[in-house]
């Protein structure tokens, strides 16, 4: 089985060869091969050269996957980053990797394994379920709390996390939703646009190593707001409006034809 793992970076130079050398690492479930599919928001700081670069393929089952490197001609967000990686993606499986050093790609194993056994569709990496992570800003854990209370109680979902990058989907699941975010409203509105559609969203513990605005954190308050109207906003969709848009089946000829001036 093929696992996809996106990465969307913006202004990443520093820490993307580190993080691509440790999802290269990564162990993975017997019998799967990783996908490594990188996507550039339009950085100015030389991570678009740093990819092409890097996007040369292993062959099928080698340790390091194939790397696919897309780069955005402007900066649009970690949900539109994100879109266009899953229009790359094969696998049959979906990671959602951050292109800094907070996450540890050693938990992949975990977080696919409720996946590959057949008793999930969505897996979240939880940063909670083995206690409050060390180093957390007080200002993060709060905003976390509110974010994650507000999606149990809007959508029942009983999470500990709601606001986890860590998140790892059956593939034809994630195409179902309709995702239209383009910032890192991307956690919220998958979150509630799953909940909508009746996925259950399955909880593991991960390690988290948090980082600061110095060390190139780019969530700011303003995205904790955004988050929640978006939260908020979803509830009030019908089903339908979840759900990614279907292409029109091609008409028979003969219809085709009469339709002709």
């Amino acid at each position: 089985m093929k696992i996809s793992i996106l990465i969307p970076v913006y202004n990443e130079f520093r820490t993307l060869p580190q993080v691509l050398d440790r999802v290269r690492r990564a162990p993975l479930p017997p019998g799967c091969e990783r996908e490594i599919i990188v996507v550039d928001d339009g950085s100015p700081d030389g991570t678009a050269a740093l990819l092409a670069a890097a996007a040369a393929p292993c062959g099928p089952g080698g340790p390091g996957g194939a790397v696919v490197a897309h780069a955005a001609p402007r900066n649009r967000g970690k949900g539109a980053a994100l879109r266009a990686g899953l229009a790359l993606a094969t696998g049959a499986v979906i990671v959602v990797q951050d292109g800094d050093l907070e996450y540890d790609p050693a938990d992949y194993p975990a977080l696919v394994a409720p996946i590959l056994a057949g008793r999930a569709d969505v897996v979240y990496g939880s940063r909670f379920l083995a206690g409050p992570p060390a180093g957390m800003a007080r200002a993060n854990r709060l905003a976390n709390r509110i974010l994650t209370a507000a999606a149990n109680v809007l959508y029942a979902a009983r999470l500990s996390d709601e606001a986890t990058a860590y998140k790892a989907f059956r593939a034809p699941v994630l195409r179902r939703l309709d995702l239209r975010a383009n910032r890192f409203g991307f956690c919220p509105e998958v979150t509630a646009k799953l909940r909508r559609l009746g996925y259950a969203i399955h909880e593991v513990p991960i390690r988290y190593s948090p980082r600061g605005i110095a060390e190139g954190k780019k969530i700011r308050p303003r995205d904790g707001v955004a988050a929640l109207a978006i939260l908020l906003a979803c509830r009030l969709l019908p089903r339908r409006a979840c759900l990614a848009p279907q292409p029109q089946a091609a008409r028979p000829a003969a219809q085709r034809l009469r339709a002709l001036p």
